[in-house]
């Protein structure tokens, strides 16, 4: 998938101004995405998640990317979860829409679905401006993700489309680059 557009779809979704019935990745071209899915509305880990990206959300706009979470549940199981405390461990304050996914075609469609619960794995995608996937991760159920590395990687991918240079193994925002060449690799590792 990576390198390819990203599968086209519209479903219902829960927004910060209810619900949406025309919900697509294609109002947000021009901007990039964090797409993310996880297994079920009201279960464990999947809150810490939810909470984890809102937590820095400001930080995605700031590097004008939209982050987007899926589920095989309703728009409506999506909406009441959000009525609930976190404390309750529910996700009140969840500002980012929120995809239905009742037929599971989207999580299908991006390789996620694990067939024999029909539930999705913790997929994340990084769609860049144009809805091309630069950037996937598939953990399964029992491991939650890190937003700080869905962070890490946009800020690498947009650090290399602003200066053509390349990222290396644990590379940060500030950290030294290198151009795609040989020449590029031997100044990296001879400094």
């Amino acid at each position: 998938m990576i390198g390819k557009q990203a599968p086209k779809f519209e479903t219902m979704a829960v927004t910060q101004e209810g619900f949406k019935d025309d919900f697509s990745l294609e109002q947000f071209r021009g901007k990039y995405v964090i797409l993310f899915f996880y297994p079920l509305d009201f279960t464990f880990v999947c809150p810490t998640e939810l909470h984890a990206f809102q937590e820095r959300k400001e930080e995605f706009a700031l590097r004008n990317a939209q982050v987007v979470g899926c589920s095989v549940d309703s728009h409506y199981a999506h909406a009441q979860w959000k009525m609930m405390s976190k404390k309750q461990g529910g996700i009140e304050g969840i500002e980012y829409p929120l995809i239905a996914d009742l037929t599971k075609e989207i999580a299908r469609d991006y390789g996620v679905l694990k067939e024999d619960e029909g539930v999705a794995y913790r997929g994340l995608f990084l769609i860049d401006k144009e809805g091309i996937i630069r950037h996937m991760l598939i953990n399964d159920l029992p491991l939650g993700r890190s937003v700080d590395e869905a962070l890490r990687t946009l800020d690498a991918l947009i650090f290399f489309e602003t200066h053509g240079e390349v990222c290396p193994a644990n590379w940060h925002s500030g950290d030294k680059s290198m151009k795609p060449t040989k020449e590029g690799l031997t100044d990296y590792f001879g400094t």
